[in-house]
């Protein structure tokens, strides 16, 4: 899974504008970055009146997607704020991922966004802040003013993507949004043995990616079931 730093701070501290030029400055270096926003607002409306997706979800889908030639759009039910579960899903192969808010999620880098005297410092009540970009006249290390955006960038970048590239994982398992992490010799044994059920169902010969997801509960049934009773 990509790298997770997360923008936080009091409203209109600023953390879209600097988070935005953080990405911007890592896209121009060549990295593929993706973005994903916490927000306490309701009933955001994104969709415009009278198009395809907004008369779908007008009409009750659950969720609507969009696939064009340039880009995919989704949108559905927020189900839950577990943002290594979203990168999990969404956006596991890109380099690095920048988020905006989420200031309690556990073991995630925070960069924290501070405007202004009266604001008291998130770093002193949430985990993860590795740094901080203010107006104030803070001491420490790794904190940057408002305008370094290219600084931020840099500081970023040596501390999650210099070097040599992380190796994706073989296999990745989610337990209830929950990453769970796998030693070598059991995604090796999982790959393998899912690897061979798929091949003796001769859907493909030599498959490049294989998602399998498992839910159990009262309400789960096995399709033979079903066929039985018809």
């Amino acid at each position: 899974m990509p790298p997770i730093v997360s923008f936080i701070g009091w409203h209109n501290s600023g953390k879209t504008t600097l988070a935005s030029q953080v990405v911007r400055h890592l896209h121009n270096r060549g990295y593929t970055v993706a973005v994903i926003k916490s927000t306490k607002e309701h009933n955001i409306d994104c969709d415009q009146e009278g198009t395809d997706t907004e008369i779908y979800r007008r009409n009750g889908a659950a969720g609507v997607m969009l696939v064009a030639p340039d880009q995919m759009l989704i949108r559905t039910p927020s189900q839950e704020k577990n943002l290594p579960a979203l990168v999990h899903r969404y956006f596991a192969d890109v380099d690095i991922v920048i988020a905006e808010g989420f200031k309690h999620a556990r073991r995630i880098a925070k960069v924290e966004v501070n405007r202004g005297e009266e604001k008291e410092l998130l770093r002193d009540q949430v985990t993860g802040v590795i740094a901080v970009a203010t107006d104030r006249r803070l001491v420490g290390d790794y904190v940057f003013r408002l305008d370094e955006s290219r600084e931020l960038a840099d500081f970023l970048e040596k501390r999650f993507l210099a070097g040599e590239k992380v190796v994706p994982e073989r296999v990745s398992l989610l337990v209830d949004g929950k990453k769970i992490i796998l030693k070598d010799f059991v995604q090796d044994i999982l790959a393998n043995t899912v690897s061979g059920l798929v091949s003796s169902l001769k859907v493909t010969d030599k498959p490049d990616t294989i998602e399998l997801r498992i839910q159990f509960g009262k309400d789960i049934r096995n399709p033979a079931d079903r066929m039985e009773k018809k």
